[in-house]
């Protein structure tokens, strides 16, 4: 029998489980060093913590790993129903706020060692966090694919710690009663992107007008087609990406994404290189802690590592 200690939180609605104890051995090195360890010999552990029976498509999970870079208070690798992921702004949120309830980190930066680069959050003193995430940039603007069943799509294409395919005009309502058809056309969408030209998508952003006051509406869907409950952190960085590129916002200026459910992020940005488009995007939210909880392996439960 294996134990293993998580705490769960949620972000704007997006659930995050966080393993503080009982994860497997990586070897050390930096966190990707560690990523492709986790990811190519411990795929049945990722599969236990966050797949049913224990979790479901939507829980994104993260593990606490030791960081390469020693100013850093931690590392951590992030993964969903399918596989590993390469940085997560919602779960970056709520690995801050669990580290303050486990008196590990009090307000202030904290420096945290992702497996595409490191990160800086701060808490605030009113437990909100802000994420300064990786360079983001836009790949390509405008490109459109044929969607079967659908028609064409346009779209760009950005990087915000994650790949994703922004859609504007789809033509949906991006209301919380209409999410099938969102997940379906956006599947869709998605594999079009992927079989026209750009594999590495795995994120696909439509957005809409705002419904609770923000600037703009978005619906995500993941790579495990589960849709992100909040404003999608690593999809927020590649909006404002996109809307730096297209002279839409001000250098330092607030931008108020809602999510499906009308939850909030605050980004904003600032240059690194104009003539390549890249920016670096903070990325601002509040998460909640929920649950304290140790899972159990035992290798005679039929679901031990998950149903896959």
């Amino acid at each position: 029998m294996k134990r293993v200690q998580v705490i769960d939180s949620h972000t704007g609605g997006e659930p995050t489980r966080i393993v503080i104890s009982g994860g497997p051995d990586l070897g050390g090195g930096s966190v990707a060093d560690q990523l492709v360890v986790f990811r190519d010999q411990h795929d049945r552990f990722r599969s236990a913590v966050v797949n049913e029976p224990r979790g479901s498509d939507v829980l994104v999970g993260a593990l606490l790993c030791p960081p390469a870079d020693k100013s850093c208070v931690t590392g951590v690798l992030f993964f969903n129903n399918v596989g590993v992921l390469a940085m997560c702004g919602h779960g970056t949120i709520g690995l801050v706020v669990t580290l303050a309830h486990l008196g590990r980190i009090g307000p202030g930066e904290h420096r945290i060692e992702s497996c595409v680069g490191v990160v800086t959050a701060t808490l605030h003193a009113d437990g909100s966090v802000s994420v300064a995430n990786v360079p983001s940039y836009r790949k390509v603007k405008a490109t459109t694919v044929d969607v079967p069943g659908f028609g064409q799509i346009s779209g760009d294409l950005a990087w915000g710690g994650n790949w994703f395919f922004l859609v504007e005009n789809h033509g949906l309502p991006l209301d919380l009663k209409n999410v099938e058809q969102l997940t379906d056309v956006s599947w869709r969408i998605r594999q079009a992107v992927n079989s026209q030209g750009f594999p590495e998508v795995d994120h696909v952003e439509l957005f809409g007008p705002p419904q609770s006051g923000g600037d703009s509406r978005n619906f995500v869907l993941c790579p495990g087609k589960a849709y992100d409950r909040s404003p999608c952190g690593t999809g927020t960085s590649a909006k404002l990406a996109c809307l730096a590129a297209d002279g839409k916002l001000a250098e330092g200026a607030d931008w108020i994404q809602e999510s499906i459910l009308g939850t909030k992020f605050t980004g904003r940005f600032r240059w690194l290189d104009r003539a390549k488009g890249e920016i670096a995007p903070i990325v601002a939210g509040t998460a909640s802690v929920n649950s304290e909880a140790t899972l159990l392996l035992d290798d005679k439960d039929p679901f031990c590592w998950g149903i896959r």
